[in-house]
């Protein structure tokens, strides 16, 4: 298996409230992890957010006795959900905080992956396969055909989310089960990289020449280039299995 990971701050912000982790070694009873959020909240309340939700996602999959991956996953980000509900009740600044999270285990050719907000998994082979789906108004608006998905990327409400981490006493996660076909890659990203670079692009770049660490820095690079509006965090995987 060969990993890349990397977030930028982008070109207009100010901080970067993107968080991530990435391990090929066990957490817990998961065989790996990797995790990406793109925290929201005034002032340093979304870097917290973000950090705070992966950080204990990490450490409930160190402890947990599950044994299920899914039902470990679920575990994993409700607990971040409750961690950062005590944290914004008992301090008021941090009030409001909350965080998108998209985290996924490979087991050989099985992908599990759970989702809460709009920052995405991809697998990319011939094509770009969106396997994670939005939790945010726009796409709520594209699934209802109310809105056509061109003019989802420009739409002025992009940005707003439906379902965080966070954001209710209760969080309701998405999980989703893949079988990779040999030749595989994963991409999990926050907005920052998806509202700047198109489907198009990102594949190009992942198909095209160069090692794994090279296409990963195209990514950001090529996100700044088209506008950079938001933080980018990227990581990126070949599982390496036989063709």
């Amino acid at each position: 298996m060969k990993i890349s990971s990397l977030t930028n701050i982008g070109a207009s912000r100010e901080i970067n409230q993107d968080y991530l982790y990435s391990s090929e070694d066990p957490v817990g009873r998961l065989p790996n992890l990797f995790v990406v959020a793109d925290g929201m909240g005034g002032h340093n309340a979304g870097e917290f957010a973000s950090r705070y939700a992966v950080e204990t996602i990490v450490d409930t999959a160190q402890k947990t006795e599950k044994r299920d991956t899914v039902a470990i996953l679920k575990e994993c980000i409700e607990s971040a959900n409750s961690a950062i509900r005590a944290h914004a009740d008992s301090h008021e600044d941090m009030a409001g905080m909350g965080t998108t999270i998209v985290a996924t285990v490979l087991n050989g050719h099985n992908l599990i992956t759970a989702n809460v907000g709009d920052s995405r998994l991809y697998l990319a082979g011939n094509e770009l396969r969106q396997i994670t789906r939005d939790h945010s108004l726009v796409q709520e608006m594209v699934r209802m055909g109310e809105l056509d998905a061109g003019k989802a990327r420009i739409h002025p409400d992009k940005n707003i989310i439906t379902r965080a981490v966070g954001a209710e006493k209760s969080v309701e996660v998405d999980l989703f089960e893949s079988i990779l076909d040999p030749g595989d890659r994963i991409l999990l990203c926050s907005d920052g990289l998806t509202n700047m670079v198109d489907d198009s692009e990102i594949l190009e770049i992942l198909n095209g020449p160069g090692t794994l660490e090279a296409k990963t820095e195209h990514l950001i690079e090529r996100a700044n280039k088209n506008g950079g509006k938001d933080n980018i965090t990227v990581i990126t995987i070949d599982p390496e299995l036989e063709r």
